[in-house]
């Protein structure tokens, strides 16, 4: 996915646990369960960002940061899924804007192996394209 907002603002809102409802698919930020937080909404390696979709509550834990380039996480609670790994890399564009790559690997039972790729696959898509719109709407007036 490529937006036309810059790295900064793309990382901003990948950052700031916060912001994830207003672009993603996630319905909200538990910060009863989420430990670790930033207050000012850089949170750093080791936080877990407990994130509530529907009645699913799953907990991602920062395992990598590298300022405006890689955001990496890690399953931290998560029935479905085990050995979840997750990494966003951001790559500046020649034109000021973002390439923004989110993919990652985990098991699961053998039923539910034949459903997580396809979900998953399209759910880190739209959470992506989430972002990449939002960080557009979000760029400061030129």
């Amino acid at each position: 996915m490529t937006t036309s907002a810059s790295p900064e603002i793309v990382w901003k809102l990948l950052v700031h646990a916060a912001s994830w409802p207003l672009w993603s698919k996630v319905d909200s930020l538990d910060t009863t369960r989420s430990v670790g937080l930033d207050p000012g909404g850089d949170d750093g390696v080791g936080a877990v960002r407990a994130f509530r979709t529907g009645r699913t509550v799953t907990g991602e834990r920062l395992t990598e940061k590298v300022e405006r380039r890689l955001l990496a996480y890690e399953d931290a609670f998560n029935s479905s899924m085990h050995n979840y790994h997750a990494r966003i890399e951001l790559k500046p564009t020649a034109s000021s804007g973002t390439v923004i790559h989110w993919y990652g690997e985990y098991e699961t039972s053998w039923l539910l192996g034949w459903v997580m790729p396809r979900y998953l696959q399209k759910f880190m898509q739209g959470m992506a394209d989430g972002l990449a719109r939002y960080a557009e709407e979000c760029k400061p007036a030129q």
